[in-house]
């Protein structure tokens, strides 16, 4: 068996329920039904789609800011509520809880990584 190496920047690392690890395409908002594992380099809010709110209701999310410096942001829980702001330094990782709103905000050009289970994944414009 060869083992070739992945470019995490530019492909996704998806776990399945059957225990088997490919390497695939990265998907926003749905998947075959396991874990996904994405990196990204990101240098504007244009490349973390800072305009959207993301929610994935099967799972939490694990975003890691590997190099550079970011914001995750989370939606008000109550209308009229408050956004809640979370530091990403580089070397850090914030775990976003199930069914929570969230974004990204760029401090700097960074490197994120993001782990979680996509299927019912929701996308909505800020308004």
């Amino acid at each position: 068996m060869t083992l070739t190496p992945i470019d995490l920047f530019a492909s996704a690392i998806h776990f399945h329920p059957d225990g088997t690890v490919r390497a695939g395409e990265r998907r926003m908002t749905t998947d075959p039904g396991g874990w996904q594992i994405a990196a990204f380099h990101v240098e504007t809010d244009a490349d973390v789609h800072a305009d959207h709110w993301e929610m994935h209701p099967a799972a939490d999310e694990t975003v890691c800011c590997l190099a550079g410096g970011a914001r995750l942001i989370l939606r008000a829980e109550e209308p009229g509520g408050e956004e809640e702001p979370v530091a990403l330094p580089a070397g850090t990782a914030v775990i976003v809880p199930r069914g929570r709103w969230h974004r990204i905000e760029l401090d700097e050009p960074s490197d994120l990584m993001s782990v979680t289970l996509r299927r019912g994944t929701v996308l909505e414009r800020r308004g």
